[in-house]
């Protein structure tokens, strides 16, 4: 089911002819990415640095990269530009002139400004860069849109019989009442976009419908309540244990009546303390595929890697990136 449900992904990516930055050229498990990237017709490939040694680098790893486009953000004719709009977005942040132009010149920032100005659809980073520096740049070059308020994460979890939507694992700590709804809506539209399955979404506590009273229990019914309400559209309930997400007779007993319970794909986890150990004990007790965390809640895509990451892991993210843009 993993390997089918990625290949699936890379299809559609590639139906899609969206374009990707990616930044790291200085990293060779970006390059040799890349190369698979254009072979296969993903996704059309930016990459950030100075051409002669990205060629350089390409010769000596054997790599053909022909088709790709190559940008020094020191000698681009765009970076007078990018620093200028990234000036007037942070001013008020105490950013000069002088140092946006810094700040642009390097590469996380210049290719979140690629995706911000619509010449990238989608970017992905982090082979090299730490999260903090990614979720940076694509928090205040891109932004996020109007109506969210958090930047979260989520994994995809591959089981042999179902691929569910884990959420948020990676990000948010604490998230409010107001942040959870958001992370529970985007989840659920990301889930379709990727899977192509109708989002069912459990907001999980250790209670079902009030079996137990605990602030921590109200928070959860306060994000559904705030979620159902900025989208009716979608199908989500909670509170909801676990169990009673994602099997049905346990679903039907403890909360008769609802249109999730029993029948969850996307799980969104109270905290992030739940929410980590949870895809953890997926992953290595119940031998899950988990794919992410892949970055969510910005205006477009621009994902974070594990610095431990695979050339298969950069392949994998830029097709989801591309498919969520």
């Amino acid at each position: 089911m993993g390997i089918e449900l990625l290949e699936k992904i890379k299809e559609n990516a590639s139906k899609k002819r969206k374009t990707i930055v990616l930044p790291e050229s200085h990293d060779e498990r970006v390059l040799r990415a890349a190369e698979i990237l254009l072979k296969n017709k993903i996704v059309s490939v930016i990459t950030l640095g100075s051409e002669e040694k990205i060629w350089s680098d390409a010769k000596k790893f054997g790599l053909e990269l022909s088709g790709i486009r190559i940008i020094n953000p020191e000698k681009s004719e765009l970076l007078s530009n990018f620093a200028n709009i990234f000036y007037n977005k942070r001013k008020h942040k105490g950013v000069t002139i002088e140092s946006a132009r810094e700040i642009i010149k390097r590469d996380l920032f210049f290719g979140a400004m690629l995706v911000k100005e619509g010449m990238a659809d989608c970017g992905v980073s982090g082979s090299f860069a730490s999260t903090s520096d990614v979720m940076r740049a694509g928090i205040q070059c891109i932004g996020m849109p109007e109506g969210i308020s958090i930047v979260s994460s989520f994994f995809l979890m591959i089981f042999p019989e179902q691929t569910y939507s884990f959420a948020d694992c990676g990000v948010v700590p604490n998230p409010d009442a107001n942040q959870l709804a958001d992370i529970a809506v985007t989840t659920a539209d990301n889930h379709k976009k990727l899977t192509g399955e109708k989002p069912y979404v459990a907001m999980l506590s250790f209670s079902t419908k009030g079996s137990a009273k605990d602030e921590m229990t109200e928070k959860v019914i306060e994000a559904t309540r705030i979620a159902k309400e900025k989208r009716p559209d979608l199908q989500i309930d909670g509170e909801l244990q676990f169990d009673a997400a994602i099997i049905d007779s346990i679903g039907k007993k403890k909360a008769p009546g609802s249109n999730v319970a029993g029948r969850a794909n996307v799980l969104v986890f109270p905290d992030l303390n739940a929410g980590n150990i949870g895809y953890k004990i997926a992953q290595r007790l119940g031998k899950a595929e988990a794919v992410g965390p892949i970055v969510q809640g910005l205006i477009k895509p621009f994902s974070d890697l594990s610095r431990g990451c695979s050339v298969d892991d950069i392949v994998n993210s830029s097709a989801i990136a591309a498919l969520m843009s």
